[in-house]
């Protein structure tokens, strides 16, 4: 634990810009996450970032953390080149860490410490090179950028939809329609802000799927995203009663994964090149 106390010159001050202005070379976010996990403690006490500080007052903070660099793991390497990392993310590992999950290697660490360059850092220092995510339980395609100006070029076709993503689920049983387009506005639940739902009042999500073949567990849907709303894919095929295996989040059947993957991800290079990347179905899905 270091100690500091508060200047007359700085008056009275929020605990977390306090502590910001000691070290401007960590994000807030950083600096957030040390109120977090309770290491900045006013008379011995835990104190929020919000907490106003009076001239005098003296706080206790352990910001060893930050200086921690998260650990790394290995991933498999689909293509690469100047301006991009095209990974294959197993199922597992999260994009890019934050909260309570801020040592924990993911695809950003992995890119951080395969890269030789200055990766653009999209918000914070942990979200480095990252255009998209993946949740943590999805397995696949994933593209980042190892410079500013791939960085801006690949979110603007994201932003604008010119990007073609193809995932495949396994679900119980097949659709009533063998291929449709599932129209259902998403909005985050109210009651359970890490949970969405299908909402008139929600954000336009569009999915396109494709009934494929049966497996010994169930059967296998083609989805393509039309839009990119958070746990579109997910919500949308609990929507039409058809939950993806092992989403117990959605009311999906129990199982030891998720099975839903990005099995290919089609658009443009900084360099000019249409190129699709895929990932093969790993075999799980047709046990």
């Amino acid at each position: 634990m270091k100690s500091f106390t508060v200047s007359e010159e700085q008056g009275v001050v929020r605990a977390d810009k306090f502590l910001a202005g000691l070290y401007p070379q960590y994000s807030r976010a950083a600096i957030a996450k040390l109120f977090e996990y309770d290491l900045v403690k006013k008379d011995s006490k835990s104190i929020k970032p919000g907490e106003k500080l009076k001239p005098g007052t003296l706080i206790e903070a352990d910001i060893s953390p930050l200086d921690q660099e998260p650990d790394v793991v290995e991933l498999p390497i689909l293509y690469e080149d100047n301006d991009v990392l095209v990974v294959d993310k197993p199922a597992g590992i999260i994009s890019h860490s934050r909260g309570r999950y801020w040592q924990e290697p993911s695809v950003a660490s992995f890119i951080r410490s395969h890269s030789k360059s200055a990766l653009p850092q999209n918000g914070t220092p942990e979200r480095s090179g990252i255009v998209h995510r993946l949740d943590r339980a999805t397995s696949g395609v994933m593209i980042t950028a190892k410079n500013e100006r791939a960085m801006k070029f690949l979110q603007n076709q994201f932003q604008k939809r010119n990007v073609k993503k193809t995932y495949i689920a396994l679900i119980e049983s097949a659709p009533e329609k063998a291929e449709a387009i599932i129209d259902a506005a998403i909005s985050r639940n109210p009651n359970d802000p890490k949970r969405f739902m299908v909402s008139a009042q929600g954000k336009s999500a569009l999915t396109h799927y494709k009934t494929l073949t049966p497996t010994p567990s169930g059967v296998l849907l083609q989805l393509e995203p039309r839009t990119g709303r958070t746990h579109q894919l997910r919500l949308h095929l609990k929507y039409i009663n058809r939950p993806i295996i092992g989403d117990e989040f959605y009311d999906g059947k129990p199982a030891d994964r998720l099975f839903l993957h990005a099995a290919s991800l089609k658009l443009k290079l900084p360099n000019g090149e249409d190129k699709t990347f895929t990932s093969k179905i790993p075999k799980a899905f047709y046990l």
